[in-house]
């Protein structure tokens, strides 16, 4: 945004292009095609923010990430970009049309079809923790993003093979993030990534799908471990999403920005001299358990970090006491930018979650919470299901948000018994194959057939924010085979894995969701209740508490 603020970048922008900025948020089809474009035509991986320059056909020829809106850090102006990029199409452009006809080219050979049946998928996920930090966890090298999911498939496999590592990595991981710079000790939840090795520096953005993949994944170890560190960190997190996010719809918006008043991280940190102000004599109970000095720990500023010492239960009360002196001063203070727009996948992953730890720590509350906002997306979606909702207007729909409301009614079903969710899981299962298979290519892809702008069909089982859509179809398929005996499921499911449209030996990191997916569809657990569910509560309780992630429930009245 620097450069679009530049009137001088401005006005090259408006005299030479057509310009069209897109929330990848909106648009995550465009944005996984440009992504892949850029490394095609570049050799280097994407990132944000992304500028692509298009031919008169929609197809890209050139792009780029970060340009400075003057000459810095060893990289052009974007001013400069721009006209070197106008120039160069000026003067070749029947060259850069035929170039942008072989970019098809690769996509589709990019596309190509690897069975994965019968494979030992294990090995992939040993592969990769090759590089993990087994000192701080999360993988080596900075930028440092948790990157929950991969983690959530090493617990998996850890169930299935006992293999430690996979256990300690995820430890580690949760113990770094819960303790350090990443968490917000105040408030609870998590920013987007760590800008180093340690996770003391954080980018103080905070993202819904974040705290959605860590309160999952800590949800799942504290299953394997139970403690009240962990179960401590995951209501304040809870707690913070269902608060801090709700937005007008009285769902949840998507994202805080890192900044406020245009300093990063300003509403977050602390000066010494403030905390002495505020705390006086509790100053240095605060700074024996928290990592706070007048330098501070970041640009002469404080990040709130635990020190490794327990604090005793008499501290620890006081600790809490402070803390919450601390938030009650810090929300004085101006908040960064709220973007409250309703994602529909990511509303319906967070209920999906909120299902999963009401039942693992038996709070009632959630499981009332969980079903409002159920029947609030309901109404939200009766006439027809868009990505994005804000004041009152849609946003075009995607695979993920199909595949993540099925997941969301089956897991309802799962959790009440009530043969409705499962109808209407079985409707939107239906209507997603029916909008988004691509029966050319075999697969699903990321936005409806019908509706495809773009140069090249979206086809796309990675990972990105979120375990892609695909992956999550295919276990919803599994689960309705299992659940109804109708192998019209069945069918789906094994067309996507005959014709798994990506080099697994060669993509796997990109793609561990669809490795675990894989992996439970191949051993899926079923536990049947028969009679008045009412009469086995316990026994339905314990079941949904420990096997909810990793089976399939179904009910029968006889």
């Amino acid at each position: 945004h620097e450069s679009f603020e530049d009137k001088n970048t401005a006005a090259v922008m408006n005299e030479k292009f057509i310009n069209i900025k897109v929330d990848r948020e909106e648009r995550p089809d465009l944005d996984n095609v440009f992504q892949k474009s850029l490394a095609i035509l570049t050799g280097t991986p994407g990132g944000w923010p992304l500028s692509m320059f298009l031919d008169e056909n929609g197809v890209p020829f050139s792009g780029g990430t970060y340009f400075p809106p003057k000459e810095m850090y060893g990289r052009p102006s974007f001013a400069n970009i721009l006209n070197q990029v106008s120039e160069f199409y000026g003067k070749n452009r029947d060259k850069v049309i035929q170039q942008a006809s072989q970019i098809k080219d690769v996509f589709q050979k990019d596309q190509k079809k690897s069975s994965v049946i019968g494979q030992n998928l294990n090995p992939h996920l040993e592969a990769m923790l090759n590089y993990i930090d087994f000192e701080w966890g999360g993988f080596q090298g900075s930028p440092k993003f948790p990157q929950f999911y991969v983690f959530e498939s090493f617990l998996h496999f850890y169930k299935k093979n006992k293999n430690k590592k996979f256990y300690d990595a995820v430890k580690i991981l949760l113990n770094n993030v819960c303790s350090r710079g990443l968490y917000d000790h105040l408030l609870g939840g998590i920013a987007r990534y760590s800008t180093d090795d340690r996770w003391i520096a954080p980018h103080f953005e905070k993202m819904l799908y974040d705290n959605i993949l860590f309160i999952n994944l800590l949800g799942q170890f504290y299953l394997q471990e139970p403690n009240e560190y962990y179960k401590e960190k995951l209501i304040q997190t809870v707690e913070f999403v269902n608060n801090s996010f709700k937005n007008k719809e009285n769902l949840l918006g998507s994202a805080y920005d890192a900044d406020s008043e245009g300093v990063e991280g300003k509403h977050y940190v602390w000066d010494d001299k403030e905390l002495r102000s505020v705390l006086e004599k509790d100053y240095n109970l605060f700074a024996k358990y928290y990592d706070i000095s007048e330098n501070g720990n970041w640009e002469g500023k404080n990040i709130l970090i635990e020190k490794s010492i327990k604090p005793t239960k008499e501290e620890n009360e006081k600790l809490k006491k402070i803390k919450d002196k601390l938030l009650s001063i810090r929300e004085k203070r101006p908040k960064p930018f709220f973007d409250d727009k309703t994602q529909i996948d990511l509303n319906a992953y967070w209920i999906s979650t909120l299902i999963f730890v009401a039942e693992v720590f038996n709070k009632e509350e959630w499981k009332k919470l969980s079903l409002s906002n159920y029947n609030l997306i309901k109404n939200l979606t009766k006439d027809e299901i868009y990505h994005c909702y804000k004041d009152k207007d849609g946003v075009k729909v995607f695979l993920d948000d199909y595949a993540y409301l099925a997941q969301l009614m089956i897991n309802f079903y799962e959790t009440t018994g009530e043969i409705n969710y499962l109808d209407d899981a079985k409707k939107i299962v239906q209507q997603t194959w029916d909008l988004f298979y691509d029966k050319e290519n075999k697969i699903l892809q990321k936005n409806p057939i019908k509706q495809n702008d773009l140069f090249v069909p979206p086809l796309d089982i990675n990972d990105s924010n979120i375990p892609n859509g695909n992956s999550v179809f295919l276990l919803n398929c599994k689960k309705l085979e299992a659940i109804t005996n109708d192998t019209k499921w069945q069918g789906m499911a094994k067309e996507l894995i005959q014709s798994f449209h990506s080099f697994l030996n060669l993509k796997s990191t990109q793609m561990v969701s669809y490795i675990k997916n894989l992996d439970m569809c191949e051993e899926l657990t079923t536990f049947t209740f028969f009679g008045d569910i009412k009469k086995i509560k316990e026994l339905q309780q314990f079941v949904k508490k420990n096997y909810l992630k990793s089976s399939t429930l179904i009910y029968k009245e006889d």
